[in-house]
């Protein structure tokens, strides 16, 4: 098993869970990591959790790349990928720290991960194998 095998979405996993275990609470998601001023005259504020979305939205997009690759690594990635996703339904339904908005949307892209690997997947092979016929 290489290290391409392991789904990269688990790095933001353990990114919230250090982040809201070790401080202790869920309130550290809700702090404001930077401000700025908006044409509109608004401030957007961008906080803590809202960082670990967007980390998990970039490693969603190269997850979904990954699924493009037919290899026997790319098997262990959508089992492993699979297993991820059902250790974020568990924490989220029964950790009182992971029933946050933000985790809820890691344990989304998880699931997108997980159908969408085995749906590209599925896709890839299929115009393997139409390549592959015409040779013959």
């Amino acid at each position: 098993m290489s290290l391409r095998s392991i789904p990269s979405i688990v790095f933001a996993l353990i990114i919230y869970n250090a982040v809201v275990f070790v401080s202790g609470g869920t309130e550290v998601l809700g702090n404001s990591l930077f401000e700025l001023p908006m044409l509109s005259g608004g401030h957007w504020s961008f906080k803590v959790g809202d960082a670990i979305i967007l980390l998990t939205l970039f490693l969603l997009f190269a997850e979904l790349i990954k699924s493009t690759y037919t290899s026997t690594s790319s098997l262990v990635d959508h089992g492993l990928s699979m297993v991820l996703f059902v250790v974020c339904l568990i924490e989220f339904l029964l950790a009182p720290l992971a029933a946050t908005s933000t985790f809820f949307l890691i344990t989304v892209a998880t699931a997108i991960d997980v159908i969408a690997g085995f749906t590209i997947g599925i896709r890839v092979a299929r115009r393997d194998l139409a390549i592959g016929g015409m040779e013959h």
